[in-house]
This record gives structure tokens, C-alpha cells and sequence, in this order.
């Protein structure tokens, strides 16, 4: 899974005591093949294409061979660099934009770019042997990077589906829509088992549940490649992942990149469970995983990589790297890693790091330290792949033709949509008649990117309004869509307001969008300390108001609140761009009788309280709110009562990344009171409820905003940025610095450019790296924001956060 870091520490606030299932480990690090299940990869080989690769393989000098083992970012390399630089892939992280500079960019521009560079790696020249590029894309709930493509149900919710066949007809839509908008390789399909639910990449896993994962993993493959042997780019289908080898969602406390500690059966029986079927489908690459198991980093575990996954599992493909992954095996840079390749992986994701990783194991090869036997069994495993894709014939008929978003591909979606949405409360509510007056409310009703979540159109997910989803419709709109035609009537208002009282309201909240490492939590309580859906809910209801509830989110949150506060709740995931899948199921017809009834089942166990981390079907003291299975259909309706509102756990743990916000500092932050600072209330920009103003006497002085220990280096390795939302009433009488306050900092940026005149309300985003550059010590920081100015100085702060998104981000002050 593509991601914009390269994280070399991975830390985090003190870890919540929990319900962790204790284990006794002996800690092994060497896997033993013998235990593990055997398999084996069907279609890849055959006599005349490994004649054909014997052939290129005498032919290619060491440069060309190293090429091959290395992929580069397209944000990272120019198409005429690979004249000089024979690199074998490129990949479009999930904020690389294409050629064309525009990271939120329509079909058209991908395939100019996938021609560009496509052209140069093929082009006739002395001494040059023509090899062709495979471009990689995370493809992993459609062909998300591209504007108009089907966006399905993330993985969490097609879990909740249970249905192979669907999965497999999913895989097929998102091969042809990738495979016309250029890429030839799709990053996918995860088969992650995740069992702590606080991990930032749990809804990427189908389900808590290795035999459910198992039964996907060859439907996805065979979705995307076409049956073993039969696939190729000319027929629509592409490269598929199976990802990430191994142990992915068994981390200690659900740390993303963190170490599974685990014994070597529970690897096999729950995180191993996908890849037989992967294998024995065909599945032509393999992506190894940032994780640890038991300390040892999986880039550089051979007796996983090699010894079990080409082995005892009989894998024939190519294992890819992560983004950076092999540098963090210890004593590797991302420059520099021969560890990584004699351990069995074959290709490195080195989107940044390519040209000197390239020229470093170009080196390691000649020196002997890399044996040339192992190089030319990398590059025979990755010509083999692109042999059997088709990728050395010229021709690509379906590359640039109309197939984003078709309405046969949007009805896949629906159908995923309206089979993995999952009733958890109804009392006599739902259906809904489609005659009657709706009130649709919450930020979730009319955002097809909130409904999409993390990896779509960029890594995070963030910033995507509607008109990105030019073949989307949102949750409003489909309700809308379903009502009309019987003299219903949907009224939209996010903060549930009214002029005529409705018949009934249905309101649309959850998780904003988020990707790996920024989807880390430290609690499960959904909106702790800051309850903006239940207080809409609450209000509907104390008007006499029937309220459903449609929550969208990446796992299963403690919502015992909410759910108290509804009259049906419907658990509705992440669903994509087909918001007519939901109106689908709880419209019904227009005397209220169902259209269609509730199919999916819960695939993850939904917890009692915000503590329950672990909660797994199976696991000793298993005591879930609603277990593993749990759904409740119109023909068969339960009951559930009145549910404690105690959390379990401070809400305050929950925030690291808003430090103010509608005119105050959440906890656990505060301003700091060593300061001569004047602070006063004032009104926020129109979208924005309430700000400070702080007014500077003469001279000199510093604001502060702190609280807690932090740690920003893997947000600062991953461009992420400080966001402030201001109002300069008063310019500086000298120069204005931020920094970040704790341990040993001394370092600060030049920000007079940003408030160094009067103006009006603007938002400025810093990158993090920036102050890094600047001598700040992101790695103990107490006080996230700190302002330092000499007065008379007065500005008015809105809005203080930690985003993802690096569309203008800066660095103030850099020369």
C-alpha cells in the first residue's frame, strides 16, 4: 500500500491498558517451512516464456538487470531519466500526481503519462535492450486516482457482504478501469487479518476472521487477472498484490508498521490465511509488509520471504517492496540496502529513493554482495510477470476508451453498496415509506468523498468535494432519487434545522476520511469529548422526530450514545461513490413495504466499550456488543435495549492533531499562561464557529498552545502539515517565528511572510519537515504550537490542526 513516508521511528502516545489478549512468546524470528501450508502458483510458468527470458537475461548488462529490481515514483522521475536510469517500474503514490501536475487529474491524463513513459523504456537505442516498464497504482477500491472511476465499498464493508462472486466482479471492474486509464499493475488485494481495531488500516482488511479473508483472496485475484495463464493487459486485466506479507494487522496495540508479536502458528493460522488462495489463483506479485515479527523486520526475513513464501508456498511471481520499507531493516538506508534483496524480495519501492538505491546495489553487485544468482532470479521472476500480463506486445485497445464509471460498472457498485450495509437497530422504523417528507442531515449526507474515505483520489482521502465524482452520486442524493418518484419529498440541512417538521429524519455522520498512520486511534469512542452527531440526534428526537442513523466508518466505533439516541442505526462503512446502494435498502415503497432487505453481516465484532481494542471471534472473554455474524434484516427484526453511555476510557486520549478548533483548545491542549499575551473571543471566518484573538503589548513574547508528549516524525516523513486559519488586525513590529516546544528544541521558521502584514482571514499549512530543517525536535514535543512576535502585533486565530493533504503547503523562511 502506497504511502508518502519513509518512517524510520514509529512512536506513539503510551498505549491504553485494554482487553489485550495476554501471550507467552518465546519470540521466534525463523520461520519453519515445514509448518506452513503448501501451494502453488498456477499459470505463470511455461517452457516458451522461459526461453524467451533466458534470452534477455544473457543479453543484459548488470545496470539493466539492477533496473529491473527497482521502482520508481512517478512525482520522483522524469520519462527521460530512464535513459539513463533503466529502472523496471514506476508507481503513482497516493499523492503523485501525473504528468500533468494536477494529483486529482481525469483518465486522460494518466494515460498520457503511462505513454510517456511507456515510450522512452521502449525506445530503439545502441546498446539498449528493450524491456517494458509495469506501472503500479493502489487500486484498491476501484481504480480510486482517477476522476470519474467506480469507487466501491472499502474492504471492511464487502467483508460485511460475504459474497466471493461479488468480490470477484469487483476485481474485474477495477482491472478494466485501470488497465484503460493506463497502469498495467494493481496494489491489491489486501488480506490483512487486522485484530486491533485502533489500526489506521482496518477497513482495508475484509474481516477479523482468516476463513472470510481466505475466501476472498482468489476471487479478487481472478477478478483482476483473468484465470491463472489467461490474463493480460489486452483483454482488461492486470497485475494483482496479495499484500502485505505478513502479520500486517496483528500489531502490538494496532501501531501501523509496528511488530507482530506472535507465535509462528497464530502467524499462520490467522495473518497467513489469504495466500494459499492467492497463490494458487495465480496472483503474479506479492507485496511484503512494513511490519516486524518478533523484532525482524519483514523487507529483510528470509525465511519468510524466500523459505516460506517462494518455497514451501510455491510462489513463481515477483515480491515488490513497500514504500521505502527496505529502509528500515537495520543497518539499511533507502539508498542503500543489499539486505533487503538476499532476503527474497525482488523489486524495491524506492519512489524517492530509486537513483541512489540503483547506483548503491549496481555496486553490491559487482562487489559480490548481492550474488548475481540471486539478481538474475529477481529479474527472471519480474520478466516472467511481464511476459505472461502481455506487457512486451505493442497493443493496448483498451487503454484511453470511455470505461471509468459506466453505468454497468456503477451497478456492481450499487449492488456492493446496498449487500454490505449492516442494520444494528431498528424499532419499527426502517423501511422508510418512500411517500414521506425526509429531513437528511449530518456532514456525511451529501459528501461523496466522506462516504469514500482514505485512498481515493488522494492517500488520505481529504479534500475531495463532489464535484471530483463526476459518476458519483451521495447518500442525500440517492434518498432523494428513491422518494421522488412516489411524492416523497428528501430535504437537505447537515445541521438538522427545519422549517416544516419532517416525517422523519435520517442523519449521516462518522469518521472524516483517513489512510494508514493518520487512522492510528487511541480509543474507539467515536466523537470523544466533542458529540456533534449525538447532539443533531438528540435534538431530532426531543422534537417528536423518528431518526435513522447511517454511520460511516473504516471499523466498528463504541456509539452506545448514538445508537440510545436512534430509532434505527444503520452501520454503513465506507461505501464509495454508489450512495443509491443505501436508499436502495431503507426506502422502501411508498406504503413502507421493503424493496430490497438487509443482506450484510457484521465481519468485525462491534464493541461494548471504547476500550475493547482486541475483540475478536474466538478470543478467550469474547464479550462484544454485537458479535461476529450479527445483522438484522425486515424478516427477521431483534430488539435492543437501552445501552450504558459509559466510555471506559478518557476521551481526552483521543486527540493529537487539533490544537484549536470553534474557539477552543481541545483537550488535552491548552494556552500555555506564561505569556503577557491578551486573549480575547472573537468570531471565526463564515465556515468556521468561533476564533482568539491575541493582542501582543510592546516588545517581544511568545503564545504557546501545549499539552501532552508527542511525537511528529513519522507525520513529518509523510508531508504532512500544520494548518492555521488567521486574521492579521495588527502587523508585527519585527520578524514572526513558529516552532514546537519540548525536549531539547532550540530551532524555529521564519513565518513573517505569513503574518507579517494586516490582512484578512487566510489558512497557511507548514509542512512538518519544515521544521525539522529548521532545527526542531519533532520527536518530544509538548506545546505543538507556539507564536513568537514583538508587539503591538494582534492577530486572530480560527483554527489550529495537523492535516494530510499537501496541495500548498509551504515552507516559510526556505531559500
Amino acid at each position: 500500500m502506497r504511502k508518502l513516508l519513509l518512517v524510520t521511528t514509529i512512536l506513539v502516545a503510551a498505549p491504553v491498558v485494554a482487553q489485550q489478549a495476554p501471550t507467552t512468546l518465546s519470540e521466534p524470528t525463523v520461520a519453519d517451512p515445514a509448518q506452513w501450508p503448501a501451494a502453488a502458483s498456477q499459470g505463470l510458468i511455461d517452457p516458451a516464456t522461459e526461453k524467451r527470458i533466458d534470452a534477455l537475461l544473457a543479453q543484459m548488462s548488470v545496470e539493466e538487470k539492477v533496473g529491473q529490481m527497482i521502482q520508481a515514483d512517478i512525482g520522483n522521475i522524469k520519462p527521460e531519466e530512464l535513459r539513463k536510469y533503466p529502472v523496471g517500474s514506476i508507481l503513482a503514490g497516493g499523492n503523485s500526481p501525473p504528468l500533468s501536475g494536477n494529483d486529482r487529474s481525469p483518465q486522460k491524463d494518466w494515460v498520457e503519462t503511462a505513454r510517456a513513459f511507456r515510450a522512452v523504456a521502449m525506445e530503439e537505442r545502441p546498446g539498449h535492450v528493450r524491456i517494458p516498464l509495469i506501472f503500479g497504482v493502489d487500486a484498491v477500491h476501484g481504480n480510486n486516482n482517477v476522476i470519474g472511476a467506480t469507487i466501491f465499498p472499502h474492504n471492511i464493508g464487502l467483508g460485511a457482504a460475504n459474497d466471493p462472486d461479488l468480490i470477484r466482479r469487483i476485481g474485474h471492474v477495477t482491472a478494466l478501469e485501470t488497465a484503460a486509464a493506463g497502469p498495467d499493475w494493481a496494489f491489491g488485494p489486501t488480506l490483512a487479518v487486522p485484530q486491533n481495531d485502533r489500526w489506521g488500516r482496518t477497513y482495508e482488511g475484509y474481516s477479523e476472521d482468516p476463513a472470510l479473508v481466505a475466501s476472498y483472496a482468489g476471487a479478487m485475484i481472478e477478478g483482476l487477472q483473468g484465470k491463472p495463464g489467461q490474463g493480460r493487459i489486452q483483454q482488461g486485466q492486470v497485475a494483482a498484490s496479495a499484500k502485505h506479507f505478513l502479520g500486517d494487522g496483528g500489531t502490538t496495540d494496532g501501531i501501523d508498521q509496528g511488530n507482530t508479536q506472535v507465535d509462528e502458528a497464530t502467524l499462520i493460522r490467522i495473518h497467513a490465511a489469504g495466500y494459499p488462495g492467492a497463490i494458487n489463483a495465480g496472483t503474479m506479485t506479492v507485496m511484503a509488509s512494513y511490519n516486524s515479527w518478533n523484532g525482524v523486520k519483514m523487507h529483510g526475513n528470509k525465511s519468510l520471504l524466500t523459505d516460506v513464501l517462494k518455497g514451501r508456498m510455491g510462489f513463481q511471481g515477483f515480491v515488490v517492496g513497500d514504500w521505502n520499507g527496505h529502509g528500515q531493516i537495520p543497518g539499511c538506508t533507502a539508498t542503500d540496502c543489499p539486505q533487503t534483496f538476499n532476503a527474497g524480495l525482488d523489486m524495491a519501492m524506492a519512489p524517492d529513493s530509486w537513483k541512489g538505491l540503483f547506483e548503491s546495489t549496481v555496486r553490491h553487485v559487482r562487489e559480490g554482495t548481492i550474488p548475481m544468482s540471486r539478481v538474475d532470479d529477481a529479474v527472471r521472476r519480474i520478466l516472467r510477470v511481464k511476459f505472461r500480463l502481455g506487457l512486451f506486445d505493442a497493443p493496448r485497445p483498451l487503454e484511453g476508451k470511455d470505461l471509468l464509471g459506466t453505468p454497468e460498472h456503477r451497478a456492481v457498485a450499487r449492488e456492493a453498496v446496498s449487500k454490505s450495509i449492516v442494520l444494528l437497530k431498528n424499532e419499527g422504523v426502517l423501511p422508510l415509506k418512500s411517500s414521506a417528507n425526509i429531513l437528511v442531515a449530518g456532514p456525511g449526507a451529501d459528501s461523496i468523498g466522506m462516504q469514500s474515505g482514505g485512498w481515493t483520489l488522494s492517500w488520505q482521502g481529504d479534500g475531495n468535494g463532489n464535484e471530483l465524482f463526476p459518476n458519483g452520486q451521495s447518500i442525500y442524493a440517492g434518498i432523494a432519487e428513491a422518494v421522488k418518484q412516489d411524492g416523497g419529498s428528501a430535504t437537505l440541512s447537515v445541521d438538522g434545522s427545519f422549517a416544516k417538521k419532517p416525517d422523519v429524519a435520517i442523519v449521516v455522520f462518522g469518521e472524516q476520511p483517513y489512510a494508514e498512520m493518520r487512522g492510528d486511534i487511541r480509543t474507539l469512542e467515536f466523537q470523544p469529548g466533542d458529540k456533534q452527531a449525538l447532539a443533531t440526534l438528540r435534538k431530532l428526537r426531543a422534537q417528536g422526530i423518528p431518526t435513522v442513523a447511517v454511520f460511516l466508518s473504516g471499523r466498528p466505533m463504541w456509539v452506545n450514545p448514538e445508537l440510545n439516541a436512534s430509532d434505527a442505526f444503520v452501520a454503513a462503512w465506507l461505501p464509495g461513490t454508489e450512495g443509491g446502494g443505501i436508499a436502495d435498502v431503507i426506502i422502501g415503497d411508498r406504503t413502507g413495504k421493503p424493496r430490497k432487505d438487509f443482506h450484510g453481516r457484521l465481519s468485525y465484532s462491534w464493541p461494548k466499550s471504547a476500550g475493547q481494542f482486541v475483540l475478536n471471534r474466538g478470543m478467550t472473554g469474547y464479550d462484544p456488543l454485537f458479535a461476529f455474524g450479527y445483522g438484522l434484516t425486515y424478516a427477521k427484526p431483534g430488539k435492543v435495549g437501552t445501552l450504558s453511555e459509559e466510555a471506559g476510557l478518557d476521551s481526552s486520549l483521543a486527540n493529537t492533531t487539533i490544537f484549536f478548533s470553534r474557539g477552543q483548545t481541545p483537550a488535552p491542549f491548552s494556552f500555555w499562561s506564561d505569556s503577557q499575551v491578551k486573549r480575547a473571543v472573537a468570531e471565526g471566518p463564515a465556515q468556521q464557529e468561533g476564533a482568539v484573538q491575541l493582542t501582543w503589548p510592546a516588545g517581544a513574547e511568545t503564545v504557546r498552545i501545549g499539552g501532552g508528549a508527542l511525537d511528529f516524525t513519522r507525520e513529518a516523513n509523510a508531508d504532512l502539515s500544520i494548518q492555521i486559519s488567521y486574521r492579521v488586525d495588527v502587523a508585527p513590529k519585527g520578524p514572526v517565528r513558529l516552532l514546537m516546544e519540548g525536549g531539547t528544541n532550540k530551532g524555529a521558521i521564519d513565518a513573517t511572510s505569513l503574518f507579517g502584514t494586516a490582512r484578512g482571514w487566510q489558512t497557511a499549512k507548514v509542512f512538518l519537515k519544515c521544521y525539522t530543517a529548521n532545527g526542531v525536535d519533532l520527536t518530544k514535543v509538548e506545546a505543538p504550537f507556539v507564536l513568537q512576535a514583538t508587539g503591538p502585533f494582534v492577530v486572530t486565530i480560527a483554527d489550529v490542526r495537523i492535516v494530510s493533504d499537501p496541495n500548498n503547503s509551504v515552507c516559510p523562511g526556505a531559500k
